[in-house]
């Protein structure tokens, strides 16, 4: 919310933006809440998390960016570093790190190789006018 201010308070004004969007699922955001946020400290959480992500960066990045979330945790806690494995996982997902999968997707239909000529003798229309009257299957 306060990077959406910010990218348009010079064009509509933060009490007018504020005004306009009320109630949100954060809560009311007021003109005062939002230059009390812009002038609070960094939090503790955020702090360590800017100390811990290029950590998580170039232990992937020396392991070929292979290493999931889990192996990054060992690697980690091998260096001396005391950290949760889904902090590792959050961390991750918040830089767009990820590992390799392995294996490959299950293929569950396999797509024809003519084209389907059968009539469509509903067209298209699965309402009936009285019971008995319309059955309609699906095979897939």
């Amino acid at each position: 919310m306060i990077a959406y201010i910010d990218m348009y308070r010079d064009q509509f004004g933060v009490e007018l933006i504020c005004r306009t969007l009320g109630a949100t699922e954060g809560g009311f955001l007021t003109s005062r809440g939002y230059r009390a946020a812009k002038t609070r400290p960094a939090s503790d959480r955020h702090l360590r998390d800017a100390a811990l992500i290029p950590v998580i960066e170039r232990i992937h990045a020396e392991n070929y960016g292979v290493y999931g979330a889990r192996k990054i945790w060992h690697a980690m806690r091998r260096e001396g570093w005391v950290i949760g494995r889904d902090q590792v996982a959050r961390l991750m997902r918040k830089t767009g790190l990820a590992g390799v999968i392995r294996g490959r997707a299950p293929r569950t239909t396999i797509p024809s190789r003519v084209p389907d000529d059968r009539p469509d003798l509903v067209e298209r229309r699965f309402v009936a006018d009285r019971p008995n009257r319309l059955w309609v299957a699906d095979i897939t």
